[in-house]
């Protein structure tokens, strides 16, 4: 049995060695484990290892170079463990033995998610800052609603400022109704702090079973996409980036959400029409949004986004915490063993 692994930057091939000793991989039958290595980048600084990582978000994993010899050592391995390091067509079209890729970042766009469907390889996503993201996107809600970032701004800049362009919908977060796009991990843990609130929670995912929901002890109404859009007082986002759901929030959503609603972006910009959410804010169409993720990192000067009152912005630190990275491999390691146990799992990619 062959395991190959691939450290970067941020999870050090040794890292995800000391996970994957845990792992009750199938089939062994007291078998030693053959694990080869291999580093991306892992010689880098943060601010060069994050242009090789934009690079990943904004053109996929064909847009950087595979460690030197990896296509080869594909070729007779059973399971390969990343965290960021590119996942390549070339990679897969070389792996006819690979049975499942165990990931444990954010996103998926480093991997050639066409070639894994393709060659019918099983796919795990943990997502490493899950549970950061979730925190953050509730945090946005209030600072949005609340103009806690706006307040302190003006603050800093000279101004006492007490009135704001949502003054005529400004209410506590339980008066609100949340919507959800997307239940998948971070939606459920989304879900989760909102029941918690008391905070009524509708969604749209058309992924997920009701009954799961209530077998998690998670109060969700499932609505079509237009009922949720037409009734949220707060519009969350958390899907993934994909050609079917790139520019999915557009002119036509905006239209239908409520004047004094707000749109919440944790997930990835793209799944944003840009032009048209610049111009829901402007005409005031929405009463706002808050933005972890742009369409351009950092935010270029002269940016129409940095000219509205009524939108909160961060630079991509949702899941920034100090403790999400290095128990990425770990969590990994837990929801992989559930899986080869049971044979599913939330974490399971269906391509």
């Amino acid at each position: 049995m062959k395991l190959v692994i691939v450290g970067d930057a941020l999870v050090s091939s040794a890292t995800l060695i000391d996970a994957a000793r845990g792992i009750d991989f199938p089939g062994m039958n007291g078998a030693e484990l053959e694990m080869t290595t291999f580093e991306w980048f892992s010689h880098l600084e943060k601010e060069a290892f994050q242009a090789k990582i934009l690079l990943i978000e904004k053109n996929g994993p064909e847009a950087v170079p595979v460690p030197e010899g990896i296509i080869e050592a594909m070729r007779d391995a059973d399971y390969l463990l990343v965290h960021i390091a590119p996942v390549s067509e070339a990679m897969l079209e070389a792996a006819d033995k690979l049975k499942l890729i165990g990931t444990c970042r954010g996103g998926l766009e480093h991997i050639a998610l066409d070639s894994v469907k393709k060659k019918n390889v099983t796919l795990i996503h943990v997502i490493r800052n899950a549970e950061p993201v979730a925190d953050f996107t509730l945090s946005l809600m209030y600072a949005e609603t609340r103009n806690i970032a706006r307040a302190h701004h003006a603050i800093k800049t000279g101004q006492w400022r007490k009135s704001f362009s949502n003054d005529a919908f400004k209410t506590v977060l339980a008066s609100h109704t949340v919507g959800l796009i997307g239940l998948g991990y971070i939606g459920k843990l989304v879900a989760r702090r909102l029941n918690a609130l008391g905070i009524t929670v509708i969604a749209h995912d058309p992924f997920i079973d009701p009954a799961t929901l209530e077998k998690e002890g998670i109060q969700v109404a499932l609505l079509p996409l237009e009922k949720v859009v037409s009734q949220a007082d707060i519009l969350s986002l958390h899907m993934r980036l994909t050609p079917e759901t790139e520019g999915m929030i557009n002119k036509a959503i905006f239209e239908q959400m409520k004047p004094g609603s707000y749109i919440i972006n944790t997930a990835r910009a793209g799944v944003i029409c840009k032009e048209d959410l610049v111009a829901a804010l402007r005409t005031k169409r929405i009463a706002g949004a808050a933005l972890d993720v742009s369409w351009y990192e950092p935010i270029e000067p002269g940016d129409p986004l940095l000219e509205l009152d009524n939108i909160t912005l961060t630079p991509h630190i949702a899941g920034d915490t100090i403790d999400a990275i290095p128990k990425a491999p770990y969590l990994l390691k837990s929801v992989m063993n559930d899986y080869f146990t049971t044979g599913h799992s939330d974490m399971l990619i269906k391509l």
